[in-house]
């Protein structure tokens, strides 16, 4: 497997990572990954929310490394253009179904990664019961095929098991701050049980199962409109409007390139480990930063527009991941200013519908 760094030396900017370079660690790491890469390529795979942003570029490196690739989406927020380069690809299945409704795979599985879920405040807005049951339901659903098929099994659950943080920056020992009934809750919610699922088929069942936590990752694929900051401010920037601020844009956040997000997912299923481990980029940049360099990079002349922070909004983000170093030998390496570059060159060539 590509990516995952195993003790990579090198310099980053702790606190609040103005510098924007994501934070390498000098210590040499064991890992797992060397000694698995073989069997790695002889493996086969189902993705659920495999069309998705993330899951597609799973799907994609999957599929680099040799693995055979089942692909369960129902495309309610991923999209058939997203898998398009596997178009042809003989390793590659499609498989259009809602994992909330029961499901097989026939044919030996030997892993089986959990992403279905809107994933965007706005997606999970519009759609709460369905965010909910791929939480519940999907979840089970793809924890009955792991068990079925002796599978290991990865659930991508959030940063958003944390809420609205009290501890800086989030550990995977602590338990939150999350309001379950507010507008947010369909999402944290659905992933808190997700979690608590996955841990019980791992206890009952026996199921090899590893959780990891997935902070704000940004990409290529990305819908403009899916109302995340990255793709809001990049397409702002880009039509020379307003760059629309939440508040007054101090909230943080940390954002992780997709290609890292992906390597770290990797990692995790190629250990032993059964986590919960957060994936991440421990750099932490406010709101208003991410705007301003967003605003540079593009060479836009935009203006700052600041507007109604939306309630449950959380006001840090920032993962420790010294779980990842030590137990997976991952850690990012895509600095932040190149990661929005090559994002923003990927927007910049949509269609002008967007």
């Amino acid at each position: 497997m590509r990516g995952a760094t195993t003790g990579e030396k090198g310099t980053g900017e702790k606190g609040t990572g103005e510098k924007g370079t994501a934070e390498t660690d000098t210590a040499e790491t064991d890992t797992e990954e060397a000694d698995m890469d073989g069997d790695w390529r002889a493996r086969r795979a189902v993705v659920t929310g495999g069309a998705g942003f993330v899951g597609s570029h799973l799907c994609d490196r999957l599929r680099e490394e040799g693995t055979e690739v089942v692909c369960v989406d129902n495309l309610l927020t991923g999209s058939i253009g997203n898998i398009a380069a596997r178009s042809g690809d003989a390793g590659f299945q499609l498989d259009l179904r809602d994992v909330s409704e029961p499901f097989d795979v026939p044919g030996p599985v030997d892993l089986v990664f959990h992403l279905a879920s809107p994933a965007s405040p706005h997606d999970y807005a519009r759609h709460p019961l369905e965010t909910l049951r791929a939480g519940s339901h999907g979840t089970a659903n793809a924890l009955d095929l792991a068990h079925r098929k002796g599978a290991r099994f990865l659930l991508a659950s959030t940063s958003e098991v944390y809420g609205d943080p009290l501890v800086h920056p989030q550990p995977e020992t602590y338990w939150g701050n999350v309001n379950p009934v507010g507008p947010r809750s369909q999402y944290d919610e659905a992933k808190r049980y997700a979690e608590a699922l996955t841990t019980a088929y791992r206890a009952a069942l026996g199921v090899d199962t590893v959780i990891v936590r997935l902070f704000n990752t940004y990409g290529p694929r990305m819908r403009p409109k899916d109302g995340r900051a990255v793709p809001t401010f990049i397409t702002q920037a880009l039509a020379g409007e307003p760059l629309t601020v939440a508040g007054d844009g101090s909230q943080t956040r940390s954002l992780c390139y997709v290609d890292d997000t992906v390597s770290g997912i990797l990692a995790a299923a190629a250990s032993g480990h059964p986590g919960p481990v957060n994936i991440g980029n421990p750099v932490e940049l406010s709101v208003l930063d991410v705007a301003r360099r967003i605003r540079a990079l593009c060479g836009s002349a935009s203006p700052i527009a600041f507007v109604d922070r939306p309630a449950d909004d959380p006001g840090l983000r920032r993962p420790d991941i010294g779980l990842a170093r030590s137990a997976l030998g991952w850690q990012p390496v895509v600095d932040v200013d190149k990661g929005l570059a090559m994002t923003i060159d990927w927007f910049s060539r949509l269609p002008a519908a967007g």
